[in-house]
């Protein structure tokens, strides 16, 4: 199963695909203050996730990312013969590996951790 992660790892940073939803979310300035203000986090199945109660507002902009999100994953993963839960792992280690200092993500335990200087703490199933 290592394998198929890594696989799909390359093939996504290859096609550039993994990235793209968390390119698209940068565009939405709700997003962006919640994620700035640790409201918000990357979580490891590859979806965003609340860190703090949110308002209905900032509801609704993160559902309708992880929505687009778990479109893409699916379009992705059937065109890699994958699964999408398969696909939005690997997603999930790839954009809690591209988060920045001060950003929100999930630890392997669970947790919410504030991201530092260093690498994030990643599943070891993460390519």
């Amino acid at each position: 199963m290592r394998q198929s992660f890594a696989a799909l790892a390359v093939v996504g940073l290859t096609l550039g695909t993994l990235t793209a939803p968390a390119a698209a979310q940068n565009r939405d300035p709700a997003y962006s203050a919640a994620r700035a203000a640790g409201q918000v986090g990357e979580k490891m199945d590859g979806y965003l996730g609340y860190v703090t109660p949110a308002a209905p507002a900032l509801r609704a902009v993160v559902e309708d990312i992880n929505i687009k999100r778990k479109a893409v994953y699916a379009d992705k993963a059937q065109a890699n013969k994958a699964t999408v839960e398969e696909y939005a792992l690997t997603s999930g280690c790839l954009l809690i590996a591209q988060t920045k200092p001060g950003e929100k993500y999930q630890a392997p335990d669970g947790s919410w951790q504030t991201r530092g200087n260093g690498p994030p703490l990643r599943d070891s199933r993460c390519p």
